[in-house]
């Protein structure tokens, strides 16, 4: 079989959550998403006015909690920023609201930044290199590495 068509991604993640107030707090003021749509239970955010990138409900969730470390499920969901700068405002804005990370890494194809949501869902913010920068090996293969991420030059980033 071919491979599936190169102009394929993913649009957008849906979100069950405990606390649809606590849950759009965290992705509109502390993340910066903007609020598209609120409706009884359920919450739409997004970048650049598109309709949604970040789904958020309550439908079977309010009041639940996260589930049980070594369970199945989602491990994480990755946000990409277009630019090195726009992850250091990322960056500058989860310290501003006292947000820690649970990690930080340099992958050689990208920088990233590792964190849990307030319902336990993990976040993976980064930003790519360009292409013709990802390391490589002899037969062209990339060759991902995780090192950690100099969070204090990434911060440098910005004026």
């Amino acid at each position: 079989m071919p491979s599936i068509d190169p102009g394929v991604d993913i649009g957008h993640v849906h979100l069950r959550v405990a606390d649809l107030d606590r849950a759009i707090g965290f992705y509109r003021d502390v993340l910066g998403f903007d609020l598209q749509t609120r409706m009884p239970g359920a919450a739409f955010l997004s970048a650049g006015g598109y309709h949604h990138h970040i789904g958020l409900n309550t439908w079977e969730s309010r009041g639940g909690s996260p589930p049980p470390r070594g369970s199945t499920g989602l491990y994480h969901f990755a946000i990409r920023y277009p630019t090195r700068r726009a992850l250091a405002d990322a960056l500058l804005r989860l310290r501003r609201a006292r947000i820690s990370l649970d990690g930080a890494s340099d992958h050689g194809v990208s920088e990233a930044l590792y964190l849990h949501d307030p319902d336990g869902n993990g976040i993976e913010l980064y930003w790519d290199r360009p292409r013709d920068e990802w390391p490589r090996g002899a037969d062209s293969a990339i060759q991902m590495v995780t090192a950690p991420l100099d969070l204090d030059g990434l911060i440098a980033e910005l004026p």
